[in-house]
């Protein structure tokens, strides 16, 4: 185990990719040629996305993961140190390549996302277990699943065990049991998620309510069923609460879902009540959306604070 190390708020043991951009008038069908509008590369992966948000929100981050030897895991590398983000336990795999993932965005912002994931899978449990010492002094762990499902369970067993909030952002959607969800204290799921692990429709706010009370009950204290422009579900002992989305211009919703993890993780490792840190989540997300890119969209916490300051308090709600 490691004993040399910055001292960290928010963990994030996930993916590290990089992202090939195309926009495109619309996505396209299947077998057919679009003739897209530009092209751009974008530091992403799901686990990267969600440190630097955290990051961006003041937290400090450590992340742990696996980059291929190669010219996008140096430039994984300079993007988390350039956020100030400790990447000391992001190890080198010397025969798979650092994923990449190639992503089409049609004019109002929606997306098709391919990932090839290379090295992501390659980290394995002894990887955690060489920097156990992060969780000496991180509030929270945050995951997500486009690492081995192994390693996410260790990680969150370790973690569990050592006092440390855990946050299972479960996507991309898996079958997940109610033992491998005991040692989760949030889990966030979008539709598509939440509806492959009950097998049972989420395509509005009722059934979304429904959702997150089904899946409270297989374990984690709190749920988080995010519904893009119609806002989010949040689930815990005082039952089940809607709440509205701001309204904003969307651009390209890349990244935003892993923007409102790695806020939410950053707010609630400052302390900070449940309902104050979903509105700091839902804030940076919208700021977010209205920007091309995943990493190159996600707002500051200065940011957010101009824009949404009167309205993300515990009290506030969003028009």
């Amino acid at each position: 185990m490691k004993t040399d190390f910055e001292p960290c708020d928010v963990v994030v043991l996930g993916s590290l990719n990089v992202d090939l951009v195309v926009h495109a008038p619309r996505l396209p069908a299947p077998g057919e040629t679009l003739i897209g509008n530009d092209f751009s590369t974008d530091e992403g992966g799901k686990g990267a996305n969600q440190a630097v948000a955290a990051r961006r929100m003041g937290a400090r981050v450590a992340m742990i993961g696996r980059v291929g030897r190669d010219a996008h895991g140096e430039r994984m590398r300079v993007a988390l140190k350039r956020e100030g983000i400790g990447f000391a336990a992001v190890s080198e795999d010397g025969v798979l390549p650092t994923g990449v993932a190639s992503i089409v965005v049609a004019h109002g912002g929606e997306n098709t996302i391919v990932v090839v994931p290379g090295a992501n899978h390659g980290l394995a449990p002894q990887h955690v277990d060489a920097w156990t010492v992060l969780f000496s002094s991180a509030r929270i762990l945050v995951l997500q699943l486009e690492t081995p499902l192994p390693t996410v369970m260790h990680a969150l067993s370790l973690a569990h065990r050592a006092g440390v909030t855990t946050m299972l952002n479960a996507a991309p959607a898996a079958e997940l049991t109610a033992e491998q969800l005991a040692c989760v204290d949030w889990l966030v799921v979008n539709e598509s998620e939440a509806r492959s692990l009950l097998a049972q429709p989420v395509s509005d706010i009722a059934e979304a309510h429904a959702a997150a009370l089904a899946l409270r009950a297989r374990g984690p204290r709190h749920v988080v069923v995010t519904l893009g422009a119609a806002g989010l579900v949040h689930a815990s002992d005082e039952g089940a609460v809607h709440y509205r989305a701001p309204k904003v211009q969307a651009v390209d919703s890349t990244g935003a879902g892993d923007t409102f993890v790695g806020a939410l993780a950053a707010t609630l490792a400052r302390g900070l009540p449940a309902p104050e840190a979903l509105r700091w989540g839902q804030a940076a997300a919208a700021l977010a959306v209205t920007h091309r890119g995943a990493q190159s969209a996600m707002p500051t916490r200065e940011q957010v604070l101009a824009q949404w300051a009167d309205l993300i308090s515990a009290q506030g709600t969003f028009p």
